[in-house]
């Protein structure tokens, strides 16, 4: 902590030219070492103290001898007294007192300034005053920042016509802007103004004042302008190391809230995206696997089954031998099927209700694998109870007709 106090008395000397480190020190101390507010309190103050500055202060009784500092810190008798309200008074920096008076003096101005304000707007309202410009209607002013900031919008607008068509800069400090685009879940796109560049004013109106310039800028960042002849400007020209200008730059605040410049803006959220669209793309290629597989499936048990009745069709053809030619113990049969597709065949009267089914089953007319014969009249059903009895005792022989009835 030492070593950041002696700094910033080092600092603060190097700003005010005041050569007088107990002096230096004292202005600190009486800031509570805060050192821009120890800067702005001395360069704000109308009588700065010097290390050859005396304080004269008079008697008590009226006009007696003026005191100086070198006359106070010493006595002639040796040992320093301890020092009195005298030596206090005396040893305070003067822009202290001044500051006091000036806080009075503020506040008297603040309240005649505020009724001013009144008056000004009742009289404008009555139509009995004149315009005094954009600024004249703030009853509050603007902190530095945000003024710089307003001065440079305004400045750009006027000099480059950049109102309305230009990239919108934020009239508003660079915190307030890198927080504003904090919120709108935007980057903050930087400019710093060097006047004296000759490149400029061709940059300014010819690629700021563009309108694909613009309309991109004005549509993905939140803008911030500076001059390099102001503070904050200059400041921020040294915290980008800005050393060529026209200088611009794209920023976005780091967890430790120091500036940093974007070297891919939107690098994670490019990462995310590709995720996404992998992890979609490999749900897609897992789905047409699974369709493709229900469908591989599917035709080998259509394959399969067709497979099977074709070995039975075969098979049940082989079981009934030879169709016997015409005679006085062959039966002649009638199948019709659904399709009313029809099918013929003679059959020995002693063969059994099962060679009937035999014989459909052999033909590639029907899909199913349950079915009845059934005759119209009188309507009989030829289930599975009379699959033993013969043609000739179901009382189909010498001809019958039948049709397939599928079961249900």
């Amino acid at each position: 902590m030492a070593e950041s106090l002696e700094d910033k008395l080092v600092y603060f000397q190097a700003i005010t030219g005041l050569d007088d480190p107990d002096l230096c020190t004292e202005i600190l101390s009486a800031h509570n070492w805060d050192l821009d507010l120890a800067i702005s309190g001395f360069t704000s103050s109308p009588t700065n103290p010097s290390p050859n500055s005396s304080f004269s202060v008079p008697a008590a009784g009226g006009s007696g001898p003026n005191l100086t500092e070198s006359s106070l810190a010493r006595h002639d008798s040796g040992d320093p007294a301890p020092p009195g309200l005298a030596w206090k008074l005396i040893t305070l920096p003067f822009y202290v007192v001044s500051g006091g008076v000036g806080l009075i003096t503020g506040a008297v101005g603040l309240g005649v300034w505020i009724a001013g304000g009144i008056i000004s707007r009742s009289l404008n309202l009555l139509g009995l005053a004149t315009s005094r410009g954009p600024e004249a209607d703030r009853l509050v002013p603007l902190p530095a920042s945000a003024a710089e900031a307003a001065d440079f919008v305004a400045a750009f607008e006027r000099d480059f016509g950049g109102a309305g068509s230009g990239v919108r800069f934020a009239a508003e400090g660079f915190m307030d802007a890198l927080q504003r685009s904090q919120r709108e879940y935007k980057l903050l796109f930087v400019y710093l103004h060097s006047p004296d560049h000759p490149d400029v004013p061709a940059f300014c109106s010819g690629c700021l004042c563009s309108a694909s310039v613009a309309a991109f800028v004005n549509e993905n960042f939140v803008a911030w302008g500076g001059s390099i002849r102001r503070t904050e400007g200059f400041n921020m020209s040294n915290s980008l190391k800005a050393s060529r200008f026209p200088f611009c730059a794209v920023v976005v605040p780091s967890t430790n809230q120091r500036i940093v410049l974007l070297q891919q803006a939107r690098e994670r959220q490019r990462k995310e995206e590709q995720e996404r669209l992998e992890r979609e793309a490999a749900e897609a290629e897992r789905k047409h696997k699974e369709e493709e597989e229900t469908r591989d499936r599917a035709a080998r048990e259509a394959a399969e089954k067709e497979a099977a009745l074709a070995r039975r069709r075969q098979e049940k053809a082989m079981s009934l031998g030879v169709e016997p030619e015409k005679g006085p113990d062959v039966t002649h049969v009638l199948i019709r099927f659904p399709s009313g597709e029809r099918k013929e065949r003679k059959f020995h009267s002693s063969a059994m209700i099962s060679s009937l089914y035999d014989h459909v089953d052999s033909l590639d007319c029907l899909k199913v694998e349950k079915y009845t014969l059934v005759s119209n009249f009188p309507r009989i059903s030829y289930g599975p109870e009379k699959h033993s009895l013969t043609l000739k005792e179901a009382g189909l022989h010498p001809q019958a007709s039948l049709f397939v009835e599928v079961d249900s």
